[in-house]
């Protein structure tokens, strides 16, 4: 099962927190602790990424499994939070297993085949000397030195291992299944439980144009934006989007 961290105690429906691609539950742990006054918060961390393990292939309907398997230990229905490839699984997850989703709030992403590929970041970590490096910040040096923006430096060296000298990123499978992860499965079948894109309002992750597919597969789906905020709005806009999440799941109703 997903390496996994909980916060706070029962109370309302638990919550999921299904981070993106390069990132980890550590990532969401701030929010996490904040929401976690209403009821139980999980973040997991994905296959290949984090303390979880590394597996082949690196697809949705994999994906989705590995969350599938955590809410089913749980016993009930739980609310997702999914943040572009988290939300990408988290939808899968929708259209094959509703059952196990009460509220789905996608972060930033639609279901749609992106043509913007990650695989320059693949490199750049790759790129990094892990033996000359003692501290995060000499591998942020390598990263920018490599073109890396600062902010994402600071992002991805969260998942560095400064002491074991490795990333905690299986960046060897992430990038043989890129092609995947930027895509997205064909399915036919649908989700009728409420769901909201929020995005970031100078995102261009969600924009109208994909809407009708949306549609198609979230036929009861809401959006939401956050001004000011990028596709990482979470971590840009967080008390923004910790009280957009809020307003989703304590609304009246199923």
């Amino acid at each position: 099962m997903l390496n996994q961290v909980s916060y706070g105690a029962d109370g309302a429906t638990p919550l999921l927190i299904v981070h993106g691609l390069f990132g980890s539950a550590r990532n969401w742990g701030v929010i996490a602790k904040r929401l976690s006054d209403r009821g139980r918060v999980i973040t997991v961390d994905q296959r290949n990424h984090g303390y979880s393990q590394w597996l082949a292939p690196h697809d949705y309907p994999s994906m989705a499994a590995d969350l599938a398997e955590v809410i089913e230990a749980e016993g009930a229905p739980m609310d997702v939070v999914g943040h572009s490839m988290g939300g990408k699984a988290a939808m899968v997850l929708a259209l094959t297993r509703p059952d196990l989703i009460r509220r789905l709030i996608v972060a930033d992403i639609a279901p749609v085949t992106y043509s913007h590929s990650q695989m320059q970041y693949v490199e750049a970590m790759r790129s990094v000397d892990l033996e000359t490096v003692e501290r995060r910040s000499d591998a942020e040096a390598q990263l920018s030195a490599a073109g890396v923006d600062g902010a994402l430096c600071s992002f991805f060296t969260q998942s560095l291992d400064v002491k074991e000298k490795k990333w905690r990123l299986n960046l060897d499978q992430l990038a043989a299944d890129m092609d995947g992860i930027l895509a997205f499965p064909s399915l036919d079948t649908q989700f009728d439980g409420t769901t909201v894109f929020l995005s970031g309002a100078e995102s261009d992750y969600v924009t109208t144009d994909y809407r009708p597919e949306i549609k198609r597969l979230f036929p009861n789906a809401r959006f939401a934006k956050i001004p000011g905020a990028g596709h990482w709005l979470h971590a840009e806009k967080p008390r923004e989007f910790e009280a957009s999440v809020r307003a989703v799941l304590d609304a009246p109703g199923g």
